[in-house]
């Protein structure tokens, strides 16, 4: 059988990229094709210029149909931005028949209702993800399917965004002519790629530090606990670089990329790189201890917000499998002593490779890419109705494998629809 092709489309501060993959035999993920280029009109995660973002798009995805040999009409695209909120809650319901088996209709029935909720203005629902159900008061179950009882009641982790920055990516998809297959939280994704499931039953924290914002992913006894974003990423870091260095953005990011560090004491004093100067001016000499200094200053701001992140929820002493760094920012040297010192918690780098094929071109199993892999898997979970409850993303057999058969989710593609023809306020 011939698995479904999905593409996942991250747009991001710094980047847009576009990955076409498939599951293999073997349940790994092949990458058919890739694309990737410079973003430009988007800003912290929130798209600010829609034309410029447009053609970054097609540039991407024009890219990866060359390279993967297939015809692009559907994305899964990322979302992130400060205005990202997450909630925890919990409602029940009562079944007329309790002598009925509770069917996959009844849950899906009950998870959809969370999205009609009220919300703050301007602000949509647009992901309800359930962490565990109550069945009679007996709690603890992950899948009531099968079971009976006369009450449901459920803990779920709502996922809301600012209407406009949403309305917006939606908007950018349509103009570049394709659809929007499903709107994902960046860093749910990213955790899907670099998380294995016994550190989300243990307890981890994942952080994902993208060009515009860091993203922050908790898990414990394998339940998504809490998620947030945070302002500042990568590029911050570059302006810093250009702004205490007195050079231009594109050397601010070569210097970071080459010779940046986390931490200052890392780094000698004498050691020296010369920087090209301006039309005839003599080079420019910097001390990679001064710029570890600069650096180091600005990713323990982002550390210890991430740290204040996993304070908020009160399960700092509960996380054993401690924190996954991902994403471009993790690649920084030393970036992992750091956080250990600020945090005091065991810390690694995720790379997306344990879903990835063997053949797997290199450039894939970097962590810049971990949100776009993730895209790819999310996609594939939440195309099809599953096989086996305990194995998500195993899809059923299609006859078109390039056209997935979405399972209704109302948080995303119904009140787009209902935007675009009624008007925001309709």
């Amino acid at each position: 059988m011939e698995s479904e092709i999905v593409v996942g489309l991250d747009i991001g501060t710094t980047k847009i990229a576009a990955i076409v993959g498939r599951r293999n035999e073997f349940g790994k993920i092949e990458v058919l094709g890739y694309g990737h280029t410079e973003s430009i009109g988007v800003r912290r995660g929130v798209i600010t210029n829609i034309e410029n973002t447009v053609n970054s798009i097609q540039t991407a995805i024009k890219e990866a149909q060359e390279t993967s040999k297939v015809d692009i009409r559907t994305v899964n695209v990322g979302i992130a931005g400060q205005h990202i909120r997450s909630i925890q809650h919990r409602t029940s319901t009562i079944r007329p028949n309790p002598d009925i088996v509770i069917s996959q209709a009844d849950i899906d029935g009950f998870t959809s209702s969370i999205y009609n909720i009220a919300m703050n203005p301007g602000e949509k629902i647009i992901d309800v993800i359930p962490q565990e159900f109550f069945i009679d008061g007996d709690p603890g179950v992950s899948n009531p399917k099968g079971m009976l009882g006369h009450q449901i009641a459920g803990s779920f982790h709502i996922v809301t965004a600012q209407t406009s920055a949403a309305q917006n990516i939606m908007k950018c998809i349509e103009k570049a002519g394709f659809n929007l297959q499903h709107m994902i939280l960046q860093p749910l994704a990213s955790a899907e790629a670099v998380l294995s499931y016994d550190e989300k039953e243990a307890g981890v924290v994942l952080v994902d530090i993208g060009g515009g914002t860091t993203d922050v992913a908790i898990f414990l006894d394998g339940i998504i606990r809490h998620t947030a974003v945070i302002p500042f990423g990568g590029e911050i870091i570059t302006e810093d670089i250009k702004a205490g260095c007195s050079i231009i953005k594109k050397h601010a990011e070569d210097l970071k990329v080459k010779f940046g560090s986390a931490l200052a004491s890392e780094n000698r004093a004498e050691e020296v790189v010369a920087i090209p100067g301006l039309r005839g001016r003599a080079p420019k000499e910097i001390t990679l201890k001064n710029l570890a200094k600069i650096i180091q200053a600005r990713m323990e701001e982002i550390i210890e917000a991430v740290h204040q992140e996993i304070k908020i929820t009160g399960l700092e002493k509960k996380l054993i499998a401690g924190i996954v760094l991902t994403g471009g920012g993790s690649m920084l040297k030393h970036i992992e002593q750091l956080t250990q010192f600020i945090t005091g918690m065991d810390t690694r780098i995720g790379y997306p490779n344990e879903h990835l094929a063997a053949n797997s071109a290199d450039e894939m199993t970097r962590p810049m890419y971990s949100t776009g892999i993730g895209l790819v898997l999310l996609g594939m979970q939440r195309a099809y109705v599953p096989r086996n409850p305990n194995n998500p993303i195993e899809p059923e057999e299609k006859e078109k494998p390039q056209s997935p058969t979405p399972i209704k989710r109302p948080g995303v593609a119904e009140w787009f629809d209902k935007f675009f023809r009624d008007g925001i306020n309709g």
